[in-house]
Order: structure tokens, then C-alpha cells, then sequence
């Protein structure tokens, strides 16, 4: 709780300070508006910000399910089988190099305007830290437990769904928590790239009219978005952690 309170207090001095700085220096506000234009903005202009967010929240929600279920079957191959670990460890380095601002417009052009090209973005982004964190605690699973497993005649499927995969939850936990704070990058990406609709969309013909409330507005809902996600994976997470006893 008083982590909490601490952070409220530090939020409320930065958007005090942002206030008082708007008003006395007089900057106009299609440069930098005042934390009170944006709230009005945003309770005036909410109508229309809220179906654009809810195609963003979509577009979210499905990248980071296909990212997490792409990154759990590539780290369970892996760690399974020595080929496929040297056949999909390559494409890991190159998922997390590739820049998705260089892809994205590609992307667009392969998948269209529409919700597929989104999902793939953000999925590209959250598949590396989902199966690198999965795969890099299947792989420490503690060598005495595993040669355990063997004295009892376990097969290799047994052994890595009984004593690697428990193992390795926390890390996977970790994993989890990094994708839901980077989810959003690729659905918005997406927006700038080509789209029918979503916040990134919305800032973009905002600020191209100079409607510097609405973008800040329509980014307010966008961390939001990102925010509430990320705690509810971290929820999520820790229960599933509780759930497994043999994690603890």
C-alpha cells in the first residue's frame, strides 16, 4: 500500500507540475496543453475515443494470445528436441533484431488493414521475451531432479511435463509480465502503418490537425490499456504460481 501511495503522490506532483508549467509559461496548447484541457478532452471527446480503443484492446489482446502461444510451443520443441533448439534458436536472435517499424509496412501489405496485420506485429513482439524466459528455465531445471526422473524410469515426455515445465514457471511468469508491458507497441505500430481504425489512428489525424489534447487524450487510454493488461497478467501469473506448488 505504500508503494501504491507513493506512486500516486509522485503522479499527482508530475501532472501539478505540468499544470503550473502550461499556465505560466503560456505555451499554446497545440504545443503542450494543460493536464486539465486533456481530461476535458477526454470526458468531451470520449464518444469517440472509446470504439477506437476497443479495436486497439483487440488487437492486443489477440497478439499477445498469439505471441505467448507461439513462444510456449517454440520453447517446449526446444527444449524437447536438440535439432528443433538449433533449428528455431536463430529465428529467436532474429525475431528480437528485426525491427518491427521495418516490417511493419510489409506486414500491412501481406495481411491487410485490418486485425490480422496488427496481431502479427504485437505477436513478433511478445513471442522473444515468452519463449526466450520459458525456454531458459526448461533449460535450468535443476540436472539431479532430471537424472531422479530417470532412476524412476520416466520417459522424456513425463520428465519435461512433471519437473521441467514446473520448473520453469517462474521464469515463464517473468516472461509474461515483460510481453504484457511491450504488447502494445506493435498493435500501435500497426495503426501508424496502415489502418481502418484504433488509437494509433485516432492520434495520428488528431495530431495532423493539431488537436494536441486528443492525441494526449487518446494516449492517456492507450497506457491505460497497457497498465490494466499488465497487471492482470501479473495477477494472473502469480496465481498460477500459487496454483503449482511445485514452483515454490
Amino acid at each position: 500500500m505504500r508503494r501504491i501511495l507513493t506512486g500516486v503522490a509522485t503522479l499527482l506532483a508530475f501532472v501539478g507540475v505540468w499544470e503550473l508549467a502550461a499556465r505560466v509559461t503560456g505555451v499554446p496548447a497545440f504545443v503542450l496543453p494543460p493536464p486539465s484541457r486533456i481530461a476535458t478532452t477526454l470526458v468531451l471527446r470520449f464518444d469517440v475515443i472509446w470504439p477506437e480503443a476497443l479495436v486497439t484492446l483487440g488487437e492486443i489482446a489477440g497478439g499477445f494470445f498469439a505471441g505467448t502461444l507461439a513462444g510456449l510451443i517454440a520453447a517446449l520443441l526446444m527444449a524437447r528436441w536438440r535439432f528443433a533448439e538449433e533449428a528455431f534458436g536463430p529465428l529467436l536472435v532474429v525475431a528480437q533484431a528485426l525491427p518491427v517499424f521495418a516490417i511493419a509496412p510489409v506486414l500491412v501489405l501481406w495481411f491487410g488493414f485490418g486485425y490480422a496485420s496488427k496481431i502479427v506485429m504485437a505477436g513478433l513482439i511478445i513471442f522473444f521475451p515468452v519463449a526466450t524466459s520459458f525456454f531458459e528455465g526448461l533449460r535450468r531445471t535443476d540436472p539431479g531432479l532430471i537424472d531422479l526422473a530417470r532412476l524412476n524410469r520416466a520417459t522424456p515426455f513425463d520428465t519435461l511435463r512433471l519437473i521441467r515445465v514446473p520448473a520453469a514457471l517462474p521464469s515463464l511468469a517473468a516472461g509474461l509480465r515483460i510481453a504484457a508491458a511491450v504488447a502494445p507497441l506493435g498493435a500501435v505500430v500497426g495503426e501508424w502503418v496502415g489502418s481502418s481504425a484504433g488509437l494509433g489512428l485516432l492520434m495520428l489525424h488528431a495530431n495532423a490537425r493539431m488537436q494536441t489534447d486528443l492525441v494526449f487524450a487518446a494516449l492517456f487510454v492507450l497506457v491505460a490499456l497497457s497498465l490494466t493488461l499488465w497487471a492482470l497478467v501479473g495477477a494472473l501469473t502469480t496465481l498460477m504460481l500459487r496454483w503449482w506448488p511445485e514452483t515454490a
